[in-house]
């Protein structure tokens, strides 16, 4: 095995992202030889404070080109790295944040930052000779998580269509991340038959969850508790919503397009408590807007002991704000995207924040993605329980799922986390 972590070289180049728009590929060549890459992702809906993809604006590609990202590379973060040791991974996610200098990665640009970070984090696995996850493990206890897989997107992610961002399906009782994929694929499939029989079949979205034709957001649950009656997996798949419903409030109401209905917050509440008492739900993301801390509060003690509770943009991957939405009441599970983060060393310090206080813990893709599989080593390595990576569709999302099933394959008696990665409160309600 080499024992010569020290960065050589790092180059960063412009690829494309699922949606075609230009995203940073970092390769870290250290001084063996060894090569490790990361790949930044993309979302659509996003937190108001999470790091910053930094994008060249004017006409090319939409105003989406990574030219300057590409450039802050090569002339601030490559000089900054070579000479360091690839195994420090904290002490050089310290570093970035520090040469980048503002709240949220905007000088230097999250998607330079997190790309940047992942590649020294493959080299430092690949110099030690070990998967990625087992380098992440370090030898503390690892598992498969449970898959979150997108059936209907809604949303950012399906031209707003839908005011409900994502339905998805979370196969609770499966034995094994190979059963859990086949449970959903029946799922999937079940609602995209269920779809065509009603002249509804449209295509997919951007996760490649199916494209939604709906009469209201409620026709849209109903369709998803079919869909899973009709697959043969009632009562051991359930439920997820991710609401993003930072997207449809303001000015203190929450406006659903499609329905032609507003709410005050605690009508709004009401009308998800309605959804979880009729449909088999098992969690909902980002219930409330982030702008909206005592509503957060509110639904989380009028829910919290029945569902998990999921902050996204709520918390965007901080471990400050997953340290004060604990004290505030506030949520009981964390979404991890690493990107918000702009580092995989502040990915994992929310993720531990969370863990700590017997939250939820869920690692997640982003709506703009690649072939790049590492968030599936995190979530194995970190023992983080959930992996949502979007829809059972798409090459983008498959090529996760895959990789999943090749760490179970390759590793004997890894442990399944299954329904017990859900807060108590979610678990014993889905028995």
């Amino acid at each position: 095995m080499a024992d010569d972590g020290t960065i050589g070289a790092v180059r960063a180049h412009r690829i494309w992202d699922s949606r075609g728009r230009p995203t940073v590929e970092v390769e870290v060549e250290l001084a063996d030889g060894t090569i490790g890459r990361g790949i930044a992702p993309a979302g659509a809906s996003r937190g108001e404070h999470e790091a910053i993809d930094l994008r060249d604006g004017g006409e090319a590609h939409g105003g989406q080109g990574v030219r300057a990202a590409v450039d802050n590379v090569h002339r601030e973060i490559a000089p900054a790295l070579v000479g360091r040791d690839a195994l420090d991974q904290a002490g050089i996610d310290r570093g970035l944040i520090a040469l980048d200098g503002t709240p949220n990665l905007a000088r230097l640009g999250g998607n330079a930052t997190i790309a940047t970070s992942m590649a020294v984090l493959h080299a430092a696995a690949a110099l030690r000779g070990v998967p990625l996850w087992r380098h992440l493990a370090g030898g503390c206890e690892a598992s498969l998580p449970m898959p979150e897989i997108q059936v209907f997107g809604g949303g950012a992610h399906a031209g707003r269509r839908l005011d409900v961002q994502d339905l998805l399906a979370m196969p609770l009782d499966a034995a094994s991340f190979d059963e859990a994929l086949s449970m959903c694929a029946d799922v999937y499939h079940a609602a995209g038959a269920i779809m065509a029989s009603r002249g509804r079949l449209a295509g997919v979205a951007d996760e490649g969850g199916w494209w939604p034709d709906f009469a209201s957001n409620e026709q849209a649950i109903a369709t998803l508790a079919e869909a899973i009656e009709r697959s043969g997996h009632a009562g051991r798949v359930a439920i997820s919503l991710d609401v993003a419903a930072s997207e449809f409030f303001a000015d203190g109401r929450y406006r659903l397009a499609l329905d032609g209905r507003e709410h005050d917050t605690d009508g709004w509440i009401e009308a998800m408590l309605r959804w979880i008492d009729r449909y088999p739900i098992a969690s909902i993301e980002d219930p409330v807007s982030e702008r909206d801390r005592a509503g957060m509060a509110a639904f989380t003690r009028a829910a919290g002991d029945r569902i998990q509770v999921i902050g996204d943009d709520f918390l965007v991957t901080s471990a400050a704000r997953v340290e004060a939405a604990i004290a505030e009441g506030c949520c009981n599970a964390v979404l991890v995207k690493p990107n918000q983060a702009g580092t995989i060393t502040g990915a994992l310090e929310a993720l531990e924040r969370a863990r700590d206080a017997g939250w939820g813990t869920i690692v997640s893709a982003r709506s703009g993605e690649t072939e790049d599989t590492t968030i599936v080593h995190l979530a194995v390595g970190w023992n983080a329980g959930q992996l949502k990576v979007g829809s059972f569709a798409r090459s983008e999302r498959m090529a996760k799922w895959n990789e999943g099933l090749r760490i179970e394959r390759s590793t004997p008696g890894l442990r399944f986390a299954g329904r017990d990665a859900l807060p108590a409160c979610a678990a014993r309600r889905t028995r």
